[in-house]
């Protein structure tokens, strides 16, 4: 979906007293032909259902519930001495800062991706290489699809410092290459552990568009 202004220009000097804005005729122009053959008929239509989702009360009140979520989720990782990129969130993600303490984001998000949790590594400002950034970012909206409050992402903090403290004791153990790092992760009865803690607490909440209870196969 494309924004664009239309209508007269504000007079300049040189410029003809009727001018107006051509931006439209240069974006159709550049969608169709230049980068697609026909309409997408399933991109308009999934366009104008999000649409009328965002129209909903309900969807405005989702919107706040993420956002109230993800600082519930940074204020509490820095009330127990982790940083935060920028010092707090205004958003639907949280930027973790892992260089203080030494680890990368590919680390801890392999750790995290053992124990159930989903975390995607990233490069935060000053970093040297995006194949080891210093950071993870962290999303609330799919937690809190499931119905998940404030309350509920400071266990999720929890869980995030438990996998973050394990991590530190696998390179301490094992050091800093990847290579050696990863043998610390075979067979690791913490790792297990935290694993069903996380599985224990998720069945709680349920998944969207159908019954995890009513599910053939849950394992």
């Amino acid at each position: 979906m494309i924004f664009y202004r239309k209508g007269p220009k504000a007079h300049k000097k040189g410029q003809h007293e009727n001018a107006v804005y051509d931006f439209e005729d240069k974006i159709n122009f550049a969608v169709f032909p230049s980068l697609q053959g026909g309409p997408h008929n399933h991109q308009i239509g999934a366009l104008a259902v999000a649409l009328k989702q965002a129209m909903s009360h309900g969807f405005k009140a989702y919107a706040k519930q993420v956002k109230a979520n993800a600082v519930a989720l940074g204020n509490y990782l820095m009330r127990i001495g982790y940083s935060i990129v920028t010092g707090a969130t205004e958003n639907h993600l949280v930027l973790w800062d892992l260089r203080p303490l030494g680890l990368t984001g590919n680390k801890v998000e392999k750790v995290c991706d053992l124990c159930n949790i989903t975390v995607n590594k990233n490069a935060v400002f000053g970093d040297s290489s995006a194949l080891a950034p210093g950071g993870v970012r962290i999303g609330a909206p799919a937690m809190t699809s499931r119905g998940l409050l404030e309350k509920d992402f400071e266990q999720i903090a929890e869980f995030l410092h438990h996998a973050v403290s394990l991590t530190l004791e696998i390179q301490k153990e094992h050091g800093k290459l990847l290579k050696d790092f990863n043998k610390g992760l075979v067979n690791n009865e913490a790792i297990e552990q935290l694993k069903a803690d996380v599985e224990k607490f998720s069945s709680s909440f349920e998944m969207p568009g159908f019954l995890v209870s009513e599910m053939k196969y849950k394992d």
